[in-house]
């Protein structure tokens, strides 16, 4: 059987502090994602989402996507990026046009979407994306595409992404010196929402919780949208660390020892349990870690205590969060985990009791040829990425013309970037 033709080729990377990854994905003739090639390697010169060492992210930018290029068998020359850091927020703008009860025709939409820029206020801050939600016909939500039906008053529910200007600056530049265009810079909440959420729970009401390394985003969606979003700056590496420090030894032993011996839930055997804080094959020499035997083996009870104890803080940031943003009751369905440190074992029977709310973990979906290694919770903003380009959202800041010169306020600051944007969206 022949290989489908690929018809366009999308470019993603995504920024993380532990690992930078790089996706190649192409469309068929039918419309399916495919991906071409993966790769990821360890961060550098990024810390809890901010660029740090402009030379050191470069390099791992340039070396994930030539990873990536070589599985593919393939180039790209511009990607979509993904954001964690620099203090993303979220704003719902509303906007009402007067119909006078005759059908809405294209031109009507087009002009409330127009109308819509004017009711965004970023205070300063850069516009990653403004883009419709969905419509409400004289008060009514819900309306996919008010086109060809009757009403009084046409109104339009926007969603923005705000970031701060300089770190997203940043970002940009490290790919940029990396030698490739940026498409657009997408807040990450966005990317694993795409990836890892239904429709359905989407429309109904979901909490998505991005667990990463240095930061724990939680967004909350529901109507189709998303609604809010919070940063809190612990991760999965505030584990690794306590443990580290708990038992006196380097980080990439505690590191080692999170992921093949953790846990989140605790069992009556772990107090008998010994575990090796050495690795299969490694010599050991040295300083005993704390509270090891003479074979430098520590009680996995007390790794879990750790781990437990770590994660219980985190919880009590999250539902803090979540109750900030009106999620509870009826509302408060469910709540999904993502991201690397939801790889963790019994991470979602320990939210669930902590939150009081059903936990799933969340998985990249509905991408054709991502390898094993990939569809993992800590992939599912890069998988999101080239969903999210593939979807080809609209922003209304491109309707009717880009006003006030180049789209800095989009993070891709050159008048080549404006060209690319109008050549998609028109």
């Amino acid at each position: 059987m022949n290989a489908p033709r690929i018809t366009r080729v999308f470019g993603a990377v995504n920024i993380g502090s532990f690992r930078i990854s790089a996706l190649i994905a192409g469309r068929s003739e039918s419309g399916e994602m495919i991906v071409l090639g993966s790769a990821h390697r360890a961060a550098q010169g990024v810390k809890r989402g901010y660029v740090t060492d402009m030379h050191a992210a470069t390099y791992a930018v340039r070396d994930a996507i030539e990873r990536a290029e070589k599985m593919a068998n393939t180039s790209v020359s511009s990607v979509w990026i993904g954001c964690s850091g620099a203090g993303l927020a979220s704003q719902i703008a509303q906007v009402e046009i007067d119909i006078g009860g005759r059908r809405i025709e294209p031109d009507d939409i087009q002009h409330l979407l127009i109308s819509a820029r004017e009711v965004i206020q970023p205070d300063g801050r850069m516009v990653l994306h403004a883009q419709p939600a969905h419509y409400t016909l004289d008060g009514a939500h819900g309306i996919a595409n008010p086109k060809g039906l009757h009403a009084e008053r046409l109104g339009v529910d926007i969603h923005v992404m705000l970031a701060d200007g300089a770190p997203i600056r940043n970002l940009t530049e490290a790919v940029q010196n990396a030698h490739l265009e940026v498409e657009a810079v997408v807040a990450s909440p966005i990317a694993a929402a795409y990836a890892c959420l239904s429709a359905e729970e989407r429309e109904l009401g979901v909490a998505l919780v991005e667990f990463g390394a240095e930061v724990t985003t939680v967004s909350v969606h529901a109507a189709g949208m998303l609604l809010g979003l919070s940063s809190i700056p612990m991760g999965s590496g505030d584990i690794t660390d306590a443990i580290a420090g708990a038992f006196g030894i380097r980080r990439f032993q505690a590191e080692r020892l999170k992921c093949v011996n953790g846990s989140a839930i605790a069992s009556p055997a772990d107090h008998r349990e010994m575990i090796p804080v050495h690795g299969p094959g490694d010599d050991f020499s040295g300083q005993l870690a704390r509270h090891a035997d003479d074979k430098n083996r520590i009680p996995r009870a007390e790794l879990i205590s750790v781990i437990t104890g770590q994660l219980g803080k985190l919880m009590d940031e999250i539902s803090r969060v979540l109750k900030g943003m009106g999620f509870s009751g009826a509302r408060g369905a469910q709540v999904v985990f993502t991201g690397g440190g939801a790889e963790l074992a019994g991470l979602a029977d320990f939210a669930q009791g902590a939150l009081g709310r059903p936990v799933r973990i969340g998985r990249p979906m509905a991408l054709k040829g991502l390898p094993e290694a990939h569809a993992t919770p800590g992939f599912s903003t890069l998988a999101g990425l080239v969903q999210y380009a593939a979807a080809d959202p609209l922003d209304i800041r491109t309707l009717g013309g880009v006003r006030g010169g180049p789209r800095k306020a989009g993070g891709l600051g050159l008048a080549t970037r404006v060209f690319h944007a109008l050549k998609e969206y028109f």
